[in-house]
């Protein structure tokens, strides 16, 4: 009876002595756990996560060889059998070790080359425990002499059993597996499961992490994620469509409409250029015409800001095509009233004549350039006021494009608020060189193309939300009909003015040797300016 006693305390003794080992191990692991996370955050995340994968089982064979010492074996009051499992558990843990330490190699390749690994983290995980499971087989049999036999077919009862209890977990991993085999989606992929369209963050046994829009974290189990109608929009290509509803008045020419949509869209940051914008008609109704704009972006995370960039370039390009859209009746009624009241809309169109007048005057249009009336205005008070009713007030928005090195133009643009950005590409000896330029309040831009008729010396895009005057052929070929001797001193002023520039032009090759000499020649900027005057005469 003493003996049976004995035993038992031993057999618990042997149990607590073995829960020790493992705790110390822990905790040796623990000791070198924080200055890992600290060389991580030092930016050597690499080297960190490959020690970090080496330390636990480092310290599980560090505690088997304390326990397989001298002085230890002497110490414990344990049979001679738990010192045969501690041997065998140090030949696992050296074996375990080794393959970390290959696997964690393998794995540190890859990140340092940058490059993906190839196998999926749950099909990773899964083939290491097979490993694991078949090496405590093989020790079991080879340094224990257990006959596993005998535990197989007992664990086939047992894996029965759990099977049935966890149908749940099972299902999880095995759609994970199926998930990652048929590689349905990956980390980094954009996704849309049901309602929910997020970033996928991780994918493990169970279940599969979402970031959403508002930076939430969904934890979707797996089987959902594989039972699911799952949208990936970052495969098979890195590029989506984005498809983009509007409405338009009936008013507005359709092509006009759809030529709108285009461009705002192909004017918008993030929008590829190839495939190219493309616009549709998709019905008519009480409102108005409807309308799809389609256009690819390949960053998926930005889509509500590109949307708006497009939505925000699509709202100037109406406007200044008095392209309406269309309000619900009440909205209708209200717009009406205003178009009856004559007399408020004369006295708004009077306004709108004088404060355009006062933004032309105190602008560089039209201004003498050199003499006693150095900066003076050309124009009498009547003409300025006769070429701001003609002129055309604009609002543009960040990022679109007035015009761009090398086109035609025939009318030219004065910053009445806002800012505009220049850039002007040349090539000297075979190489390109570009230069910017930037334009605020009271400057002008294409003056050249509308004074000469070359083309266009710069590409000009609007840099913040500005309001431009718009100085066309026709309104300027009325003044200089009014002011004929006006056409002798722009002559004199643009050819002076480009011979002095006439280098810097010369690198520009957009421009031709007629160009230039058609720009910097007073005769020829004269006749072309006669000619203006004729064509819109007649």
């Amino acid at each position: 009876m003493a003996n049976v006693s004995l035993s038992n305390w031993t057999l618990v003794f042997e149990i607590f002595a073995a829960l020790v080992a493992v705790a110390l191990a822990a905790l040796v692991r623990g000791v070198f756990r924080n200055p890992l996370r600290k060389l991580s955050e030092s930016g050597k995340k690499g080297t960190a996560a490959f020690l970090l994968r080496l330390s636990l089982p480092a310290a599980l064979i560090l505690i088997a060889v304390v326990l397989e010492s001298a002085p230890v074996r002497g110490f414990l009051p344990v049979r001679e059998r738990f010192f045969d499992f501690v041997n065998a558990a140090l030949v696992f843990f050296v074996l375990v070790f080794l393959i970390c330490l290959a696997d964690a190699s393998h794995q540190a390749w890859y990140l340092k080359r940058g490059k993906p690994y190839p196998i999926p983290r749950v099909l990773h995980g899964f083939i290491l425990a097979v490993i694991y499971l078949v090496l405590v087989f093989m020790i079991l049999k080879g340094v224990l002499g257990i006959n596993v036999t005998t535990i197989l077919a007992g664990s086939a009862i047992l894996t029965a059993v759990l099977g049935l209890a966890l149908q749940g977990v099972l299902g999880n991993i095995l759609a994970g597996l199926s998930l990652h085999f048929t590689r349905s989606f990956g980390r980094g992929d954009w996704v849309k499961v049901g309602e929910i369209e997020g970033v996928v963050m991780d994918m493990n046994w169970r279940e599969t992490r979402i970031r959403d829009r508002a930076t939430n974290m969904i934890i979707l189990p797996n089987s959902l994620m594989a039972s699911a109608t799952l949208t990936n929009f970052s495969q098979p290509e890195k590029w989506s469509a984005i498809l983009f509803p509007v409405k338009a008045g009936y008013e507005a020419p359709t092509a006009g409409v759809l030529a709108a949509l285009k461009e705002a869209a192909g004017e918008a940051p993030g929008v590829l250029a190839s495939p190219a914008p493309l616009a549709f008609i998709t019905g008519y109704d009480d409102l108005g015409v409807s309308y799809l704009l389609k256009f690819w972006i390949d960053d998926y995370s930005r889509k509500q800001a590109i949307t708006t960039d497009v939505g925000r370039l699509v709202w100037y390009k109406f406007d200044r095509r008095g392209i309406s859209i269309p309000v619900p009746a009440a909205g209708q009624a209200t717009r009406l009233l205003h178009v009856l009241d004559r007399d408020a809309g004369k006295a708004a169109a009077e306004k709108g004549v004088e404060r355009t007048r006062i933004d032309l005057v105190n602008s560089a249009f039209l201004r003498s350039q050199g003499g006693e009336r150095a900066g003076a205005l050309i124009l009498s008070e009547e003409e300025s006021r006769a070429l701001a009713a003609a002129a055309r007030r604009r609002k543009y928005t960040a990022g679109e494009i007035l015009f761009r090195q090398g086109d035609r133009g025939e009318s030219c643009f004065i910053v009445v608020s806002g800012r505009v950005l220049g850039r002007i590409a040349s090539e000297e000896n075979g190489k390109t060189y570009s230069s910017e330029f930037r334009i605020g309040p009271g400057g002008i831009v294409g003056e050249m193309s509308l004074f000469t008729g070359m083309p266009r010396t710069a590409s000009v895009a609007v840099d913040a939300e500005t309001e431009l005057l718009e100085i066309g052929a026709e309104a300027f070929a009325g003044i200089l009909s009014r002011n004929p001797e006006l056409a002798e001193v722009l002559a004199e002023i643009v050819s002076s003015r480009n011979r002095d520039n006439i280098e810097s032009l010369k690198k520009i090759k957009e421009l031709s040797a007629r160009d230039l000499e058609a720009g910097s020649s007073k005769k020829t900027v004269l006749e072309y300016l006669k000619k203006l005057v004729q064509l819109f005469r007649g």
